[in-house]
């Protein structure tokens, strides 16, 4: 099987190309490495990622922009038989500081890597990666209920499929990511491809160089490991599901070879695997024996849920998967390798 990995260099990227390539299938991933630009970090990021995936059997690394179709296009010469769209910008801030650059990456980079699959692959299963973000705030109109530690929810367990994604604040970087989830949707139903749609709630794992404004579970880690203050902007007890990256990639492989043509899929820990600021910071002290070294507690930001909890009951049922790795075992997979690297991040 060959797979052609968007965004190769990411979290999700990486650790979907180390899956595919120890199966033994082809893998060919593009990124164009502008991650660290972006948050306007000084040190390797996904470069080391980039590098990583090096030395990996089965791997082929291309250097280029999935707005390019050019690029995308070389990427694709040979044909492949699935492409993994993780390719995006990920920031919410940053999607209000640099709306147009958040808009051409999300949005017409993925209607440009659909458009290219179409011409060159038309029979590969295509799997976006979405955002629980595309719901916006109308995840607020859930009844919350304040406890200690967390908010909860009152009467459901969490977020279905069904919630509407219309008439509410989604901020850029959710508007432009629902793009690219209408867009995957629409290349199933006009053109008859074979595409997933996971909105995926919190991912995390090792080689995830999180920043205040990305990838908060790792950036605890790391800030907690070298000295670092932290910032909560709220109070704290804002909840997310966490999921570990190797179980969502699990969770792609099975619908690639699944029966299903298209389907849309809320992903992430479920209500098994959930945390709130408050406790992670807890757990963390609690695993690597160190305290942090300041919490600033600021506003609360524009469209940030307080709870977002990941009803996985249909990808479950559809796909026979459910979450692996608990936020237990994977903050311990995370310390380790943070611990081991920390050079990058002092």
């Amino acid at each position: 099987m060959r797979v052609l990995i968007t965004g190769g260099a990411g979290l999700v990227g990486s650790h979907a190309a180390e899956y595919y390539a120890s199966k033994g299938d082809d893998v060919i991933v593009i990124d164009n490495l502008m991650r660290s630009n972006l948050f306007g970090y000084d040190k390797e990021s996904v470069e080391f990622n980039w590098n990583y995936l090096a030395q990996l059997d089965k791997v082929k690394r291309i250097k280029g922009d999935i707005r390019n179709e050019e690029d995308v296009m070389k990427a694709l010469s040979g044909g492949v038989d699935v492409v993994i769209h993780a390719a995006g910008q990920p920031g919410v801030p940053l999607s209000v500081k640099i709306p147009r650059e958040d808009f051409s990456i999300n949005a017409y980079g993925t209607l440009n890597v659909l458009e290219c699959t179409r011409q060159a692959s038309p029979k590969a299963a295509f799997v976006y990666c979405s955002t629980n973000k595309i719901y916006g705030e109308n995840v607020d109109s859930i009844t919350l209920e304040e406890k200690e530690t967390r908010y909860t929810y009152k009467s459901k367990k969490g977020v279905s499929e069904s919630l509407s994604i219309d008439l509410t604040g989604h901020t850029p970087y959710g508007v432009s990511k629902l793009v690219g989830d209408l867009y995957t949707q629409e290349y199933a139903h006009i053109y008859g491809m074979k595409t997933a749609v996971f909105r995926m709630s919190c991912c995390y794992g090792t080689r995830q160089f999180g920043f205040e404004d990305q990838g908060w579970v790792a950036w605890f880690v790391i800030a907690n490991l070298t000295g670092q203050p932290i910032v909560i902007y709220g109070d704290g007890k804002q909840v997310r599901d966490l999921l570990y990256a190797d179980d969502l990639v699990e969770a792609y492989d099975k619908f690639i070879n699944s029966d299903i043509q298209h389907d849309v899929f809320n992903i992430g820990g479920g209500p098994r695997n959930t945390t709130s600021l408050l406790e992670f910071i807890s757990m963390i002290e609690g695993k690597t024996g160190i305290k942090f070294r300041k919490v600033e507690y600021k506003d609360w930001r524009p469209s940030d849920q307080k709870v977002y909890i990941s009803d996985i009951s249909k990808v479950s049922k559809a796909l026979d998967w459910k979450p692996k790795i608990t936020p237990e075992k994977g903050l311990e997979k995370l310390i380790e390798w943070v611990g081991q690297n920390t050079k990058f991040f002092i």
